[in-house]
């Protein structure tokens, strides 16, 4: 058995310099001090005690690196899951800590069955169903969602519940209730977050500001004038193993786990392609499912909850000069020192901090550049992001996933059942021949019509092509004598395409008008003859061209 095929980190380490690991190292205590903050704020987001984002980012952390393609990409709690367990969950739960918690480490469990389904189907083209135009509406629905929860943790009084429009209007109605210390601390921390944004890209602020907090904290006696304190953090590992959930629990936790792994996949796929596009090497979309069971097992084994790859944490990893996943690696032996000797440090943390440091992480997930951006170029997609982002804020995130999901299979729906075809004609001196619609220097040719479909011919699009290509014969200046279908960018054609191709042939003889195919694939020719086309439009072979079919038409031999 070659485990190398298996575990990439295998193969690497082989031949891993020595001299990069220093490299490795520096990124590793970079990106520990990035996840620390970020593991602690979503644990929040998924209504679990703040040691459920360490233990996630640990035990995923340190399965991650054996099983990924990308050498770049971090593995940890990301906001939109996190927002998504907690949303989910709260009904199921119905306010009993445990249970939760229990319910959020199953999810993790059968977000790892998934995976480890779609790594064994080869299922990696799967991430590819969610459009990028879906996933930035939705993205924007999440920021202004999480914004929801975390403005009044930030100006000291308990959030709302509800949808969007509801946790928005309770912030509102309960201004009166700020508490100005909480207020101070928040504001103060959400100040120094920013500016650390702007002038100290990709270095571990949030972890600064958490220490700073704790101090401050401790100082000034925080807690004693009503600002709410992170709480006990137990120290130590959790006990290892399945969690509590009945049978019953598995069938309304599975849509919430496909949701999950749709996010997760999605997001972990695009950061290693980009990382991959930028430092060359090779990226196995269906080796990243296999890498995302084998880190949500670990997670839901030890307590935690789903996870997946994390842009900002990944571009960190990067920024901190990391050479391979040995940098991942490293970040969780940190979490694991942490965890085992410093976790009641984190008592004093003051919960306005911890909301600030999750509003600047989740500002980034709403990209206003990439909204303007689809409505100047692409307004079928902007209506389809901005669906998205209306699902999530008035349906909940686990509605919005879905709303996405069927969005961008209506999207890609559309595309293939309404494909180009191409009036053509001749390029001024030459026998080549392109679409009049963009050249409108192309020759016609009298009594000619010449028609591209860009696409394979199949049972839901060939009444589109059908008729584009009657309209076609219908807005002709002079009626046309020979219809001629070019086929060369048609692969497969099916078997209601050629009935329906007999139909056009049918109608356009009742006009005089004779149809001609060309340049058909090979498969396409069989399936073409198969079905008796040759007999009714003449020879389909692979040598006429559409330059020879015109000189034939045109010598008066068509």
């Amino acid at each position: 058995m070659n485990l190398a095929r298996y575990l990439p980190a295998l193969s690497w380490l082989r031949s891993y310099p020595r001299d990069l690991f220093r490299a490795d190292l520096i990124a590793g205590i970079t990106l520990a001090a990035y996840l620390l903050p970020a593991g602690l704020g979503d644990a929040s987001l998924a209504g679990l005690p703040p040691q459920s984002g360490l233990y996630a980012c640990l035990f995923g952390g340190l399965v991650f690196w054996l099983f990924c393609s990308s050498r770049h990409t971090a593995i940890t709690v990301t906001s939109a899951i996190s927002l998504l367990i907690g949303s989910s969950l709260a009904p199921m739960s119905a306010g009993d800590p445990s249970r939760h918690a229990a319910l959020a480490a199953c999810t993790a469990l059968l977000v790892a069955f998934l995976a480890f389904v779609a790594w064994l189907a080869k299922a990696g083209s799967i991430v590819n169903f969610i459009s990028e135009s879906v996933m930035i509406g939705f993205k924007c629905g999440v920021a202004l969602f999480l914004a929801s929860t975390q403005l009044p943790k930030l100006f000291g009084y308990s959030a709302g519940h509800g949808d969007f429009w509801e946790r928005i209007g309770h912030f509102f109605k309960d201004l009166d209730h700020t508490n100005p210390a909480a207020l101070a601390t928040g504001l103060v921390s959400l100040a120094i977050l920013i500016l650390g944004k702007i002038f100290l890209k990709n270095k571990p602020v949030a972890l600064v500001v958490v220490i700073g907090c704790i101090v401050a904290a401790s100082l000034l006696g925080l807690e004693s004038r009503g600002v709410k304190m992170l709480g006990e953090v137990p120290q130590g590992l959790p006990p290892f193993g399945l969690p509590a959930v009945s049978w019953s629990d598995l069938n309304e936790l599975l849509p919430l786990a496909v949701a999950c792994l749709m996010i997760g996949a999605v997001e972990t796929a695009a950061i290693g392609r980009m990382f991959t596009a930028k430092h060359g090497g090779r990226f196995d979309s269906n080796q990243e499912f296999l890498a995302l069971a084998a880190s949500n097992l670990a997670s839901g084994l030890g307590q935690g909850f789903p996870i997946s790859g994390g842009m900002s944490q990944s571009l960190v990893n990067e920024s901190g000069g990391a050479r391979s996943p040995l940098s991942g690696f490293i970040a969780a032996l940190i979490i694991l020192v942490v965890t085992l000797f410093l976790s009641s440090a984190l008592h004093n943390l003051p919960q306005p901090a911890l909301a600030a440091i999750v509003l600047v992480a989740v500002a980034g997930l709403f990209k206003i550049k990439a909204l303007i951006h689809l409505w100047h170029g692409y307004r079928a997609e902007f209506i389809a992001a901005i669906s998205a982002m209306v699902g999530v804020l008035g349906s909940g995130l686990l509605r919005g996933v879905m709303v996405g999901a069927i969005i961008s299979l209506v999207l890609l729906i559309r595309r293939a059942s309404r494909p180009h075809v191409a009036t053509l004609g001749r390029i001024p001196g030459t026998r080549r021949f392109s679409d009049t619609a963009r050249h409108e220097d192309n020759e016609s040719v009298p009594g000619l019509l010449i028609c591209r479909p860009e696409a394979s011919l199949v049972y839901f699009n060939i009444d589109h092509i059908r008729d584009q290509v009657m309209a076609a014969v219908r807005d002709s200046a002079t009626p046309p004598r020979l219809v001629l279908l070019d086929l060369s960018s048609s692969p497969h054609i099916d078997l209601q395409a050629t009935e329906t191709i007999t139909t056009l042939h049918r109608e356009l003889a009742t006009s005089n008008i004779q149809l001609q195919l060309v340049e058909a694939r090979a498969a396409a020719r069989d399936t073409l003859r198969r079905e008796g086309l040759e007999e009714k439009t003449g020879i389909i072979n692979r040598f006429t061209s559409v330059a020879d079919a015109v000189d034939a038409f045109v010598k008066g031999t068509p």
